[in-house]
């Protein structure tokens, strides 16, 4: 079923990402305490027990947030399998970007219907007060996926007929 090297990268990132995602989500809420850093390395990487009921930095659509992102997260995710299944056999680091974007998005889904509290955050990075957003496993999976998807669409050769004609090449004015 899983033949090709390209098929077997997506699941197995996207299942061991999603996989990481819940479990240790599962074990900083059985282990840390709500709103309370709890020093990993200094002061710069943190665990920190919180809950997002918005999306990204927070962002919300207020009480209809929960249902609006994880529709949206369910498209994407429909959009996503579909893109890996029409990629050539050889788009390994297209199919593990994708791996790793789908199962973020799959693990903070899963928060958003398992609990009204929103999505699982644990991960606080930063020096003082000048810290990053708190996030998670699945967070970082779809980080990392979209900016190798970022550096695979930037070295892609642009067609040449996709290229615009040059100033100088275009016909003189009628």
């Amino acid at each position: 079923m899983f033949s090709t090297l390209r098929d077997r990268l997506f699941v197995s990132l996207a299942l061991g990402v999603l996989a990481g995602d819940l479990v240790t989500k599962r074990i900083a809420e059985a282990t840390l305490p709500l709103h309370q850093p709890q020093p990993v390395i200094g002061d710069v990487l943190r665990w920190t027990l919180t809950y997002n009921t918005g999306a990204a930095m927070n962002m919300h659509f207020g009480p209809s947030s929960r249902v609006v992102f994880s529709l949206i997260a369910l498209v994407m995710i429909g959009i996503i399998v579909k893109m890996w299944r029409g990629l050539p056999a050889n788009s390994t680091w297209l199919a593990a970007a994708l791996g790793m974007i789908v199962a973020g998005a799959a693990g903070n889904l899963i928060d958003r219907l398992r609990s009204a509290r929103g999505v699982v955050d644990f991960i606080d990075v930063g020096i003082g007060s000048a810290r990053f957003w708190t996030f998670n496993v699945a967070d970082s999976g779809v980080t990392v996926g979209a900016v190798i998807l970022a550096i695979l669409t930037w070295r892609e050769p642009v067609a040449p007929d996709a290229v615009s004609p040059k100033d100088d090449d275009a016909p003189p004015p009628a």
